[in-house]
């Protein structure tokens, strides 16, 4: 996976709730886990802005409710730096779902601002956005 040209702050456990914000037919997911994540033993991984992590549907349409999918976050309510020195935090928290492997988003288009993380990361699932901020 591609670097990211901010100082990330790992803002979300295993077991949090976020909006899905694209038009997937899922509402609210739970992480249960961080794909490509590293810790230490004993450590509880967290996942940061740009992460690929695996959700579970809690709330949505009854044929993804339940289900597993891979997805993206794309805004985290705990601050970020980047590069510049700025700081970056958004008004939610919120994820981005794929239907594969490659980084390919199941939804055609997402409500609201995303990262600009995100946009060096998964280009295709920042195609989808209407502001990157």
């Amino acid at each position: 996976m591609k670097a990211i040209s901010a100082r990330g702050t790992e803002g979300l456990n295993i077991g949090s709730e976020l909006i899905a914000c694209d038009n997937s037919g899922a509402k609210i997911v739970r992480i249960v886990g961080v794909k490509r994540a590293k810790a230490k033993k004993g450590k509880q991984i967290a996942a940061k802005i740009s992460d690929w992590v695996k959700v579970s549907v809690r709330k949505g349409t009854p044929e993804m409710k339940g289900k597993v999918f891979d997805a993206v976050i794309v805004r985290q309510r705990r601050s970020y730096r980047r590069l510049t020195g700025e700081r970056i935090a958004f008004e939610d928290n919120a994820v981005a779902i794929l239907k594969d492997e490659k980084g390919n988003p199941k939804g055609t288009q997402i409500k609201g601002p995303i990262a600009r993380e995100v946009l060096e990361r998964w280009q295709s699932v920042a195609k989808l956005a209407s502001i990157v901020v």
